[in-house]
């Protein structure tokens, strides 16, 4: 009975003293508003093709804009496809503008190989953060505004040049709906751009790495024909036997290319790379194909990627000539997947000698956040930057990820907290040492 009676004793004195012993604790909140998870927010949005949700991460990126008192607004080219474009004004507005881009996509995922949900945006206890499109590239979407934010409230900074910063749709799938359309817009030709950076990639060592230029990829398609036979009979000029010889000497050619980055003589993206992706051919049966028939067609397809310092018309010539001649019964087809000139037919490079005011700006101001550039860059891929250079602008790629592996489109993709905090601190000193440049443009 005692203990009953101590049991009865506690408890209404529990009920008398909760209200009281709440009212001393904090209450349960929602998730602290900090860089950090304004980062998670973001890479939560499942932008991932086929199916990219924009309509919340373009609301969120609104609401984090006028949060920071930039003028914001949305375009849309193609329906459900939006651009958003944010705008610092500066006090000359005379001046060309800084753009900073990224893109609001990602690409698919496969969740069952992922330790952590791909949208869930798991930071683990030693600070990574496991997201699709952590690195690839919600992240610098996310700098771009932090570091404004920064330099408006804590530093008080004001801009001598317009700062602009857009986020486009599709980059994943080539950006056909979004920067290939905004890009040559009228709202865009308005801006005035002068100085434009994109994404770039993370960088394995203790140096930031910098892309001046994109290779430009092709969809190579080479066909053959040829008189159909027995599968026993022995003839020149098959279908089979013209495709072949073209296989072998493209295969020959990409072999010279790869030599010359195995000897480290180049970097992969500085070479002219042909990859096989596939093969058609046979006359299919119930059970596979026939095999005691020679098929009068057949047909091969490459990935082909020329940089900027190739001329586009050599590779044309040696696919008419060589790799696909009208005299072994061959015909091909090019799907350029972005050109490698500018308007005035110029490479789509950006200079990264000192001449390049621009240049000479940004580098200043990577070493005033304490980092230091690695040797400026082809990319071995392709970016939305190829569409401004196109606009004759200069172009940086760039994101501030040093000591970092590089995940994107890996499983498991993920950034470290410390080095997407570090970056936001890179992009304060870019920010604002692009936009102070009060000199001539080239």
């Amino acid at each position: 009975m005692a203990n009953g009676r101590y049991s009865l004793s506690s408890f209404i004195l529990l009920l008398v003293l909760s209200p009281l012993i709440a009212s001393q604790q904090p209450e349960a909140q929602e998730e602290e508003d900090t860089p950090i998870t304004r980062f998670q927010t973001y890479l939560r949005f499942n932008t991932a093709h086929p199916n990219p949700n924009y309509s919340d991460p373009v609301s969120f990126l609104l609401d984090q804009a006028r949060s920071i008192g930039l003028q914001a607004r949305t375009l849309e080219y193609v329906l459900g496809k939006p651009v958003v474009l944010l705008t610092w004004p500066g006090s000359r507005p005379d001046l060309p503008s800084i753009l900073f881009n990224s893109h609001l996509d990602s690409v698919p995922v496969e969740p069952d190989k992922w330790a952590h949900s791909p949208f869930a945006a798991v930071r683990t206890s030693d600070g990574r953060i496991f997201a699709r499109g952590a690195q690839d590239d919600k992240c610098i979407g996310v700098q771009y505004l932090e570091a404004i934010r920064n330099l408006r409230e804590v530093q008080k900074f004001k801009p001598i040049r317009t700062v602009h910063v857009s986020y486009v749709p599709d980059e994943e799938i080539g950006g056909l709906d979004g920067a290939a359309k905004f890009f040559p817009s009228k709202e865009f030709e308005e801006l005035n751009v002068g100085f434009a950076m994109d994404e770039g990639q993370a960088s394995p060592s203790d140096e930031f790495r910098v892309f001046y230029a994109d290779r430009s990829p092709w969809h190579v398609i080479i066909r053959a024909a040829g008189v159909p036979g027995h599968g026993s009979r022995m003839y020149d000029n098959s279908a089979m036997e013209n495709l072949m010889k073209s296989i072998e000497m493209m295969t020959q050619f990409r072999g010279v290319q790869f030599d010359v980055v195995k000897r480290g003589w180049a970097a992969n993206s500085q070479v002219i790379s042909v990859n096989p992706v596939y093969l058609k051919a046979g006359i299919p049966s119930a059970d596979g194909f026939v095999m005691n028939m020679q098929p009068s067609e057949a047909e091969a397809g490459f990935d082909i990627r020329l940089p900027p310092t190739v001329d586009p018309e050599l590779i044309r010539k040696r696919i008419a000539e060589e790799w696909a001649p009208e005299s072994r019964n061959m015909t091909y087809q090019i799907l350029e997947k972005g050109l490698n000139r500018d308007f005035s037919g110029r490479p789509l490079m950006t200079s990264t000698e000192d001449t390049n005011p621009w240049w000479s700006v940004f580098k200043q101001a990577i070493t005033a956040a304490g980092g230091k550039l690695g040797k400026p860059e082809i990319l071995a891929s392709t970016t939305d930057a190829r569409y401004i250079r196109q606009r004759g602008i200069p172009t940086l790629g760039f994101s501030p990820m040093r000591n970092t592996p590089i995940l994107l489109h890996e499983h498991n993709e993920h950034l470290q907290d410390t080095i997407y905090l570090r970056g936001i601190k890179v992009y304060e000193s870019v920010i604002s040492s692009l936009s102070s440049y009060d000199g001539v443009d080239l």
